[in-house]
């Protein structure tokens, strides 16, 4: 059964929302950068430290993770400073 939505492999980051990671101090220059992405189409593309494992049964029963999706935690910070570039609608 198809989805009502599916990842489009071929968006390109178009603009990060919010602060760099150097800006809010989320990284060491060398590895990790939590960071919120918008590509072309307008999905939004988050990176950010794998939990999926540590979450899944954590979850409410209205919430999954498919084997092809992936729980991903970000600083509070990184949506904070986000928020003024997300659109109301």
């Amino acid at each position: 059964m198809a989805r009502p939505w599916e990842a489009d492999p071929d968006a390109r980051p178009l603009r990060r929302l919010g602060a760099s990671p150097r800006a809010l101090g989320n990284t060491n220059n060398v590895r990790g950068c939590p960071d919120i992405w918008e590509l072309d189409n307008g999905d939004i593309a988050v990176i950010g430290r794998d939990l999926t494992d540590h979450y899944a049964d954590l979850l409410p029963a209205d919430a999954a993770v498919d084997d092809d999706e992936r729980l991903v935690v970000i600083p509070r910070n990184v949506l904070v400073s986000a928020k003024a570039d997300i659109p109301d609608a």
